[in-house]
């Protein structure tokens, strides 16, 4: 242990001092007060140094290390964004902090992500195997497919059941489901194509789906405006990256100098991913994120944004009537394929209450024509 260390609440020489943290030397406990403190070395801005800290200069050390982000942390006890952050903290949590200092996240940290900018991408269905306008049946029965397996919410075997029983139409089920994949390949590029502008307020959630008999998650963003959704991605976890994939589409068609305020439950997954795009472009405070914690207002944020996070629940409940969860989906591209149809159904040929009676995207093209079917097949047609 250096002489020059002394401890900083009872200024115990360093010989009643001994490391409290293995390897990295960067924690010392005292043997007189039993207080922690962090090493303050002489800091120098070495070759070996990676990252240093925007508010003392000094060089971060390595601290966590985890499957996708490695945290650099700032060890200067005099640090301006310690002495701030310690500032902020009211009596008992001072009191607190003298006893359990690792509850409270008071020195600069900085994340380095181990994803590239080419792993942000949505998830989208598979090519088909088959074009969708060599089918055997006209286009219209395809609209009629996609008519009641999506938009009425009717199962694959029900839907063939009534196409045979009402139109007299003779596909299976399998069919049904072959036209639901291809015809998702399509929609997922009209969907993104079509978005347009997007509101500064979104709301952000996850819900679970069952892909094989295990849990998988679909995040969905959307904007207040128009009821309209700005996002979609399906995977299997909850961590930074799926989030980081739905919010960075959420803001794909932002305007020129657009700021957003993205509200989510309290999944640590949002603040870290917001913390990725900010550092991606470039752009402090370029996203800001909003929680609501919980089911009862017992904070002022909470109930301040609580509706927005009712709008993306209420999203929630709609997008698990049309895909059935409890039926699981018995491939990854299926889930994809049915949520990218019901995404389309939504946005462009839903009507909602709240606006009227009208989509939250009209399309000219789409107005002229008064049965949904038709209305599928146009959207085929102008996506292939």
């Amino acid at each position: 242990m250096p002489t020059r260390i002394h401890c900083v609440h009872c200024d115990a020489p360093a010989k009643y001092l001994y490391y409290n943290n293995g390897l990295l030397k960067s924690q010392v406990r005292c043997k007189v007060c039993s207080q922690v403190s962090q090493v303050n070395p002489k800091f120098k801005r070495s070759e070996k140094a990676k990252f240093f800290c925007p508010h003392c200069g000094n060089a971060l050390f390595f601290w966590k290390r985890r499957k996708e982000v490695t945290i650099h942390k700032c060890c200067n006890d005099n640090c301006s964004c310690r002495i701030n952050a310690l500032n902020k903290l009211n009596p008992l949590e001072k009191a607190l902090q003298k006893l359990h200092g690792s509850h409270f996240k008071l020195c600069y940290q900085y994340r380095e992500y181990h994803f590239t900018v080419n792993e942000i991408t949505p998830s989208s269905p598979d090519k088909p195997l088959v074009d969708i306008s060599k089918i055997h049946n006209s286009q219209n029965v395809l609209g009629l497919v996609l008519a009641f397996y999506v938009s009425f919410a009717t199962s694959a075997r029900k839907t063939a059941f009534i196409l045979r029983s009402v139109f007299n139409i003779n596909v299976s089920y399998q069919t049904v489901l072959n036209y639901a994949e291809s015809s998702a390949y399509y929609c997922h590029k009209f969907n993104l194509k079509n978005k347009g502008p997007v509101g500064s307020r979104q709301a952000g959630d996850e819900t679970y789906i069952k892909i094989a008999g295990k849990t998988n998650f679909t995040f969905f963003f959307i904007s207040p405006q128009r009821h309209k959704i700005t996002s979609y991605h399906v995977a299997d976890s909850r961590e930074t990256l799926p989030a980081i994939i739905a919010m960075n589409e959420a803001i794909r068609t932002a305007a020129p100098n657009q700021k957003f305020t993205l509200v989510s439950d309290g999944n640590p997954s949002y603040p870290a991913g917001i913390h990725f795009l900010n550092q991606l472009y470039k752009s402090a405070g370029f996203i800001k994120h909003q929680k609501v914690i919980g089911l009862q207002n017992l904070d002022a944020e909470s109930a301040l944004f609580r509706p927005f996070k009712q709008l993306v629940e209420r999203l929630n409940r709609t997008y698990k009537y049309h895909v059935r969860p409890a039926c699981g989906f018995n491939s990854f591209n299926g889930a994809v394929a049915l949520t990218t149809l019901f995404v389309t159904h939504y946005n462009f040929l839903r009507p909602h209450m709240s606006l009227d009676y009208q989509v939250p995207i009209p399309m000219t093209e789409l107005e002229i024509i008064s049965t949904v079917q038709g209305k599928w097949a146009k959207i085929i047609s102008m996506a292939s």
